[in-house]
């Protein structure tokens, strides 16, 4: 393709830089979009599970708490429908699986150190200002400790921690000895509190997309005035003050401003000209990204709902940490998701195809019974092994990171700014965090609107 002109350069074409690219198109500047992958949409991913029907392999759930996506919803004409939620849930601990509608039936003093657990977990995280985390007033003792160390700190029953370690890892699919304390408050205040983050109903788990959650991404795509760079990874980004040239495999794009929508991760591996401020880079290389295997089992019908179960499984043993209903809005075929996170995952993905399903739904049998076997169709897709993501759901700050480096996390470098899921203040690892980050950055760069002359009317040369 040679080289591309243009006003603005978004490197990546998940959800946050195709927000972003909109939002600097609809204020009158030229953009052009580059992506790794051969398709849009990042870590939101649909499958087809039969009958013109999809399901996720991506992010899937939005709620009444992300005002951000569901303001874009509204604004492509997306309509979402609930997450069953219907019937009883299923809680597994010490190898004790019971069967519950809105509390587990297990000891009452595990019951109330529970709640006790995620009282001060809530009260402590609202002390984390959420622009700023490492200014809080104990930022530096909470930097230096894990979220293990601070939930065995806290919690004393083992019900309590083992709610508070199922969590951490359905939150970031890392285990909580990988986090810091401090980390963990700053997200948890970033999504309201536990509740909120963790409910169905009037949660973060409410609803999904109809069309599936890709969809998001196809839509905004396709209202781009050009079309993104698909197949085209950026190996090298020369950057100045007031200039980019990002060079991947179709070709040049040269701009003065660029939007670095990709996981920490991945931006490490560019080749940048000059090299990162040190701070930039050594944050870069601390930002893991978590270790997730989501499974699709593809039914006939959704036989649960029959036998008055809401498919909706949580558990501290065995592989599958959680499941959920996936079923499409049509009422069939039957969907369940099984998500292994954390540890679980890093152990899983060492086996074969074969193997792994075999764990994985053995799991669904102890969970809802023989019929789990009867699968029509299976997929799965280990985010780890993923080459343009390198692990999901999102980054996690390990100890020392947001006390030594946390202020380079969303500043600028010369003509870069810094979106992704991970850099939004509200909400982050959600959907509802890349909007906001893409939204974030879009105003930012519009702040420091770039000369007029490049790129009005993008050219090849």
């Amino acid at each position: 393709m040679g080289r591309v002109d243009c006003e603005v350069v978004v490197i990546g074409a998940g959800l946050s830089g195709l927000v972003a690219a909109r939002r600097l198109e609809g204020a009158g500047l030229s953009v052009r979009v580059v992506e790794a992958r051969d398709r849009v949409g990042g870590r939101l991913l649909n499958v087809e599970v039969g009958g013109g029907q999809v399901v996720e392999l991506g992010g899937q759930f939005v709620g009444p708490v992300h005002h951000r996506v569901s303001r874009l919803l509204d604004e492509l004409g997306i309509q979402t429908f609930r997450t069953y939620n219907k019937g009883l849930h299923l809680s597994e601990s010490q190898g004790r699986l019971v069967r519950y509608r809105r509390v587990p039936r297990l000891s009452v003093v595990g019951l109330l150190d529970a709640g006790l657990a995620i009282r001060r977990l809530d009260r402590a995280a609202r002390q984390v200002p959420l622009e700023r985390p490492w200014e809080a007033a104990n930022a530096l003792d909470l930097d230096q400790e894990t979220a293990e160390t601070w939930i065995r700190r806290t919690v004393r029953s083992h019900f309590g921690r083992s709610t508070l370690r199922l969590f951490v890892r359905g939150l970031f699919s890392a285990e909580p000895e990988n986090l810091s304390a401090l980390h963990l408050l700053t997200c948890v205040h970033a999504g309201g509190g536990f509740f909120p983050m963790a409910s169905t109903t009037a949660g973060a788990q409410q609803d999904r997309v109809v069309g599936g959650s890709a969809d998001i991404c196809t839509r905004l795509s396709s209202q781009l005035s050009s079309p993104v760079w698909l197949g085209s990874p950026v190996r090298r980004l020369c950057w100045s003050d007031d200039s980019v040239v990002a060079e991947s495999d179709s070709g040049s794009l040269r701009g003065h401003l660029a939007v670095m929508a990709l996981p920490a991760a991945l931006a490490a591996c560019i080749d940048y000209r000059p090299a990162l401020p040190a701070d930039r880079s050594q944050l870069m290389q601390r930002m893991p990204q978590g270790n997730v295997i989501k499974s699709v089992a593809v039914y006939d019908e959704p036989w649960w709902r029959a036998e008055g179960l809401s498919g909706q499984a949580a558990s501290d043993e065995g592989a599958v940490s959680a499941t959920y209903d996936s079923t499409p809005p049509a009422g069939s075929p039957g969907v369940l998701t099984a998500f292994v996170e954390g540890r679980r995952a890093q152990q899983l993905s060492r086996l074969s195809f074969k193997d792994r399903r075999e764990t994985i739904v053995g799991c669904l049998e102890r969970f809802f019974g023989p019929r789990a076997r009867n699968t029509c169709s299976w997929h799965e897709l280990d985010w780890s092994a993923e080459e343009w993501s390198r692990g999901c759901y999102g980054a996690h700050l390990p100890p020392g990171v947001w006390t030594q480096y946390g202020p380079a996390l969303r500043a600028p470098v010369g003509a870069m700014h810094w979106a992704g899921s991970e850099t939004a203040t509200q909400w982050p690892g959600y959907m509802d965090g890349a909007v906001a980050s893409g939204e974030r950055v879009a105003a930012e760069i519009l702040g420091r609107r770039p000369p007029a002359g490049l790129g009005r009317t993008p050219t090849n040369k």
